[in-house]
């Protein structure tokens, strides 16, 4: 019998290592974890042990996870309530990003609106963008993380660290809308913002900002 038919017969046949109780303690194999021989009991616990501790950490990262994600969910909520309570218009581009600042543990935030209502026109928001920089807006589709490459949408960040890596947030009323304005996150850690990292959480923080600032522009 070659090993393929043996598995198959013990498979077919669990009642035999009843039948044969004493071969559990007299087959010998050797152990990848103490290196010597041991029981064939002994490796099963082994193999049970180690997938245990295969669990175990799973659950450990499940965890870790599910704590990940109720901080961010309870910032969130705190910055959603920030602009909730914002009652003077023109002071709420500045509470949105200062708060997430304050809130999020971000070095560096801020944002430009384009297309404003005469009113707001003479905010700080609503400084001159150049058509590359809405173009690039425009061709964002989700939000763009990496390394800082000499961006315009950089340079609106103020502060006295060089920015390394950045978020770019596309400003829309609702999703295939045009492009309103664009949020912008900072970093000198060249590694907080990066091309592989996800950006589910980024894009729900897009659409608040973009529901909370539409009313600024002309549409």
């Amino acid at each position: 019998m070659n090993s393929s038919e043996i598995v198959t017969y013990l498979l077919d046949n669990p009642q035999f290592f009843e039948e044969h109780a004493e071969l559990l303690s007299t087959v010998r194999l050797t152990s990848p974890v103490m290196g010597k021989a041991i029981s064939l009991q002994e490796r099963q616990m082994e193999v049970v042990r180690d997938k245990y501790r295969t669990l175990e950490l799973k659950l450990s990262d499940l965890m870790r996870n599910a704590e990940s994600n109720l901080d961010i969910s309870q910032k969130f909520q705190r910055w959603t309530r920030e602009l909730l309570q914002t009652r003077n218009d023109i002071d709420l581009p500045h509470v949105l990003t200062q708060s997430m600042k304050d809130i999020f543990g971000l070095p560096h935030a801020t944002l430009r609106v384009w297309n404003v209502t005469p009113e707001f026109a003479h905010g700080w928001f609503a400084e001159a963008v150049s058509d590359d920089a809405r173009l690039f807006a425009k061709g964002l589709n989700a939000p763009f993380c990496g390394p800082n490459q000499d961006f315009e949408a950089a340079r609106w960040l103020e502060g006295d660290t060089p920015v390394a890596s950045v978020a770019m947030l596309p400003l829309r009323s609702a999703a295939g809308a045009p492009v309103f304005g664009l949020l912008v996150l900072g970093s000198d850690d060249a590694s907080r913002y990066t091309k592989d990292m996800a950006t589910d959480f980024l894009v729900q923080i897009a659409d608040t900002a973009a529901a909370a600032l539409h009313f600024l522009t002309q549409h």
